[in-house]
């Protein structure tokens, strides 16, 4: 159960400390005074979408609740999803800061749908939106699921495992038959796919060997253009080669060397360049020649390179996917030239395989429909303690048009909420209140059985007043016996039936608006459903009728439950 809620710089709260008890917990407060804020918070911790203004600007927002519990199967569930309670404690919290959130389950980081799945162990909260969803086909499917789950979920597990069965075979099959044209093409295709791949040769991991090799010896092409390239600036071929020009400036310098001793001496020098620089390009020639090797590898490793690269562009990412996708388009060529004789064999699986998914709909069904008149019975007994005197409450089946891994069933809550009147669709008939009775019969009908250990009603008194009230209080009460009950309400025959109460403020000055929420003593609590009664004008009349009002819960719940 919830034991602890803390919120801090969260909409209106600055900071709330809460501890909660076992039982039935009312939370109380004016309108606009921040309820729902309490609520949001507590669904923002266990992952819910936060609002980008919800935090100010510069300050950081803090949710975090601590849970307790000792139900060996909730404690399994949490442990599967490698949650360690310590001492049978877990703490969520959650932090925002500048638009960014991050949650903790006992100090460890978690993602916000973890930790929606690990709420679901631990607390279920129904406001005006749950009650919406109850309208949902798929959702009251669902509740007559649970209902009977002892029974029932053995045959949905059954017939999911005969759906996958057929699913599988009808995916195989695909669509519409192909025609012979259709198949001759295609195997053409396939034939050429297969064909390029077994040409190419591939080996596993080539490709890794391929480019390293290519990454060294793109470094060896370079040093050979290189070399080519100052073999010829520094030879004898060109005009404008050093070479060539070095050998013209020795002959005209041999003209006129007699004619000057310095000249001769210059001569010298110019004839040991000539000398130094044809060595030079005689040297690299044969380093040159020594890289011809290299530069032809390099042309290979390239090529094979550039095949791979093109087998992978159009079969996988590497030489394993290549070669996996030749493998599969050679069962898919295998399996079209016994296309006709294999699409019988399908064909046949596939009737075998839905007549078995029909057969367990069918039990599947005839199961569901039993617990359909149980669960409708007790419903309607529900609902006659909650002032449906004469409600007529009940569940219509059709096939849904479909099978899927849930059977073939479409459900409808039906109900007629006078004498007289024929069972029409919920959706049809209730209105905010009629729903919310509803929801609040259909819970009670389950606290037995569920293992959640808190429960939260947030404004599930919406268009109830006066004896129907009264006993909406009762059935929380009786709730609140099994599982932990959070209730917000601006009733006050709900909020005299509290096991502890709760007020929510908001204090307003010049510069903000803060919401608080306190414990209420036994006294505070009279008063704060004096309020409830007769609104802002408290008297000793009101007074005195919230005191009868909590004395009479007091005594129903000593001697009723």
């Amino acid at each position: 159960m919830l034991r602890n809620l803390h919120i801090r710089n969260l909409a209106l709260i600055r900071e709330v400390d809460v501890d909660f008890t076992d039982g039935l917990n009312i939370l109380t407060g004016e309108t606009g005074a921040g309820k729902s804020i309490i609520i949001d918070s507590i669904g923002l911790a266990l992952g819910g979408r936060s609002q980008r203004d919800l935090v100010r600007p510069g300050q950081i927002g803090l949710a975090e609740l601590v849970f307790e519990t000792d139900d060996q199967g909730v404690l399994e569930s949490v442990r599967a999803m490698d949650v360690e309670p310590e001492n049978g404690v877990i703490l969520i919290s959650r932090k925002i800061q500048d638009g960014r959130s991050t949650i903790r389950v006992n100090g460890e980081t978690r993602t916000a749908a973890e930790v929606r799945r690990l709420a679901s162990f631990l607390i279920d909260i129904h406001g005006q939106s749950e009650h919406q969803k109850l309208l949902a086909s798929d959702v009251q499917l669902d509740l007559l699921d649970r209902y009977g789950k002892k029974t029932i979920a053995p045959l949905k597990k059954q017939t999911a495992t005969d759906y996958a069965e057929y699913a599988a075979i009808k995916k195989q099959l695909g669509g519409s038959p192909m025609s012979a044209e259709e198949r001759a093409r295609r195997a053409s295709f396939l034939e050429f796919e297969i064909g390029e791949i077994d040409d190419a040769a591939l080996k596993p991991g080539e490709d890794e060997e391929i480019e390293k090799t290519y990454r060294r010896l793109l470094n060896a092409k370079k040093i050979a253009d290189a070399a080519d390239e100052v073999h010829e600036l520094t030879g004898y071929d060109e005009q404008t080669a050093a070479g060539e020009l070095i050998g013209r400036a020795l002959r005209r310098m041999t003209q006129v060397a007699e004619y000057d001793e310095r000249l001769g001496q210059l001569l010298s020098q110019l004839s040991d360049i000539d000398g130094l620089l044809n060595d030079f390009n005689r040297d690299l020639s044969e380093y040159a020649d020594g890289l011809s090797f290299e530069a032809e590898s390099f042309v290979d490793t390239e090529e094979r390179l550039n095949t791979i690269n093109h087998l992978k562009q159009k079969y996988g990412d590497s030489i394993e996917e290549i070669l996996a996708s030749r493998d599969a388009k050679a069962k898919e060529l295998e399996e079209l030239q016994d296309y006709e004789e294999r699409r019988a064999q399908l064909e046949k699986k596939l009737g075998e395989a839905e007549r078995r998914l029909r057969l367990s709909c069918d039990a599947l069904s005839a199961e569901r429909r039993k617990y359909a008149e149980i669960f409708s019975e007790e419903v309607i007994r529900q609902l006659k303690e909650l002032n449906f005197a004469r409600a007529d409450f009940g569940i219509d089946f059709k096939d849904a048009g479909r099978y899927s891994a849930n059977g073939a069933d479409a459900i409808e809550f039906t109900i007629a909420t006078n004498p007289g009147e024929p069972r029409r669709c919920l959706r049809n008939v209730v209105s905010g209140g009629e729903l919310s009775r509803i929801m609040l019969a259909i819970r009670t009908i389950f606290a037995d059985a569920d293992a959640v250990g808190t429960v939260i009603f947030d404004e599930i008194d919406t268009g109830i007043s006066g004896r129907t009230a009264q006993r909406a209080a009762e059935k929380m009460a009786a709730i609140a016996r099994r599982q932990q009950v959070l209730c917000i309400t601006h009733l006050p025959q709900i909020a005299a039936m509290a096991d502890a109460h709760y007020g929510i403020t908001k204090d307003v000055s010049e510069t903000a608006a803060i919401t608080k929420i306190e414990s209420l003593s036994d006294e505070e609590s009279v008063e704060e459903i004096a309020r409830l009664i007769g609104g802002a004008e408290i008297t000793e009349n009101t007074l005195k009728s919230a005191a009868e009002m909590k004395e009479m819960c007091r005594q129903y719940k000593k001697n009723a439950l």
